[in-house]
């Protein structure tokens, strides 16, 4: 592989992390986003237990990405432009 040449994200089954690691990643991810949540701000919990009902229903992927060696949360449509 030569330095212009990238590899591809990988996603990474919640299962395959410790429950510390996954509240850290989704914890993360909420900080991070600043994700809109209408009108009223939820709450952190509120929050971070909406993401994990995502992440346990497959609405949204954890990938990992090779080349920035970061981590985070995308929806289905976006792992799949990533795939592309």
């Amino acid at each position: 592989m030569n330095d212009n040449e990238k590899l591809p994200p990988m996603e990474v089954p919640q299962e395959a992390l410790s429950p510390e690691a996954l509240r850290g990643i989704i914890e993360s991810f909420i900080l991070r986003e600043g994700t809109d949540y209408g009108r009223e701000e939820a709450a952190f919990e509120t929050k971070f237990n909406q993401i994990k009902k995502q992440l346990d229903k497959g609405d949204v992927k954890i990938v990992f990405d090779p080349n920035t060696e970061t981590v985070g949360i995308v929806t289905k449509i976006e792992w799949q432009r990533l795939l592309r």
